[in-house]
């Protein structure tokens, strides 16, 4: 059995399949680790879908910005926007299978000394802790997802607290999980920078800079940084090289001393990078 990480898809399955056979993935053999956003702005997510989760446990799949996204558009709970290209899981035969499988998808696995998210973490934060709280918001999102889902669309709160309660406590740990890509010492976020991380002195840091953090004891394997591309580091793989914004769809094995990655081009579905 192999593992393998690979980044975000956005709808590329084109390129995932290629991306499959360049690596001889074996279905009923290896597993595949995806760092989450399977959907959207690309051009066949009803695709990435269904394989994905024929897959069963040989997937292994957290929660992104884009996943869930779709499952408030589901639900009422959010407009489409102009970019979306949701439609045809909304219309699909099986699409109540399908969404009821993404709406059961972790945001976050802890596998030995392995941690995926889609985004990043707080520095207060250890491995475990991160899975606590993904597991809250996860069973919410089970119990009773039209509220966590109409609630869930706001920067706030900034900073991380222990003392977060309710639906805060919950839409900080998604927009931690899910969305973060710049981070203070003190846990507080910043949740607008989209693009390459600042030059010069700031407070904020990208979330895995950060000297103090606490899950630096595991390995992070993450996605949702597209304008960073591939990130390789000691206990640090960052996957998401713009598969859809023209760039690549790259894949990690996961359990060999010096991984080579090995990635397919993509065709560029999108003009300029988004969220």
């Amino acid at each position: 059995m192999t593992r393998y990480a690979v980044g975000d898809l956005q709808g590329c399955y084109h390129e995932l399949r290629s991306l499959l056979a360049r690596l001889k993935f074996s279905s009923d053999r290896d597993r595949l680790w995806l760092v989450g956003d399977l959907v959207n702005r690309g051009p066949a997510s009803l695709e990435v879908l269904r394989f994905v989760r024929a897959l069963g446990e040989n997937a292994v799949v957290v929660l992104g910005n884009h996943d869930l996204h779709l499952l408030a558009v589901a639900h009422g709970k959010r407009r489409k926007r102009k970019s979306d290209t949701l439609d045809e899981i909304l219309a699909a035969p099986d699409r109540d299978a399908l969404l009821t499988w993404l709406q059961s998808r972790p945001l976050a696995h802890l596998e030995g000394g392995d941690l995926m998210v889609h985004a990043g973490l707080v520095p207060q934060w250890t491995a475990g802790q991160a899975l606590l709280l993904a597991r809250e918001v996860e069973t919410v999102l089970r119990d009773d997802p039209d509220t966590l889902l109409a609630g869930m669309y706001a920067d706030e709160p900034h900073c991380w607290s222990e003392q977060l309660v309710g639906l805060e406590r919950l839409r900080f740990v998604i927009n931690v999980l899910t969305r973060v890509r710049m981070c203070s010492a003190e846990g507080e976020i910043d949740l607008k920078m989209k693009g390459k991380p600042p030059q010069g002195v700031t407070a904020f840091r990208p979330w895995f800079e950060l000297a103090a953090r606490r899950s630096s004891d595991h390995r992070i394997v993450f996605g949702h940084w597209s304008a960073l591309g591939l990130v390789l580091r000691a206990r640090l793989v960052g996957l998401d090289s713009g598969c859809v914004w023209g760039g690549a769809l790259t894949a990690l094995e996961l359990d060999t001393d010096a991984p080579t990655p090995v990635a397919v081009p993509c065709s560029g579905y999108q003009a300029i990078e988004g969220d």
